[in-house]
């Protein structure tokens, strides 16, 4: 066998679908359209959520409430995660440990308990937590 000789497996290769070639081909006339109607013109393409003129879904349902583009977003650590630590608490002591992704504000809730005293600076603090952390004879100090 020379490699001028080399052909595909019978069956394996098929020629491409020709529309519109006239009536012996089987696809000719009507090229697999059908007959009139918007589908059946060139240039045809239906636009998403197109439901025939129907009054479509998206505007049937009523719409609620909107997105407030102003808000801030924080990580949240509790009063019982600041446990592991030994005597200050800074957003990148937590990043550290994996509690908080760094480029968040850091807020302390006020779950669970603290028994060290441990000075936490973060940029907001609930009520609770604040006086948890002061009930344990630590401190919390404000960042901007």
């Amino acid at each position: 066998m020379e490699l001028h000789e080399l052909r595909p497996a019978k069956g394996s290769k098929k020629g491409r679908k020709r529309i519109g070639r006239g009536p012996g081909s089987g696809t000719g006339k009507t090229a697999g359209r059908g007959h009139k109607g918007q589908k059946s013109r060139t240039g045809y393409s239906r636009r998403i959520g197109f439901e025939g003129g129907q009054m479509p879904l998206v505007r049937r349902v009523p719409k609620r409430g909107f997105t407030n583009i102003f808000k801030q977003d924080y990580a949240v650590v509790n009063v019982a995660q600041l446990e592991r630590f030994e005597n200050e608490v800074t957003p990148e002591t937590l990043s550290d440990a994996g509690l908080v992704r760094p480029e968040l504000p850091v807020k302390i809730l006020g779950q669970g308990e603290l028994t060290t005293a441990l000075t936490v600076r973060a940029q907001k603090f609930s009520a609770s937590a604040r006086a948890k952390i002061e009930a344990a004879g630590g401190s919390c100090e404000v960042l901007d």
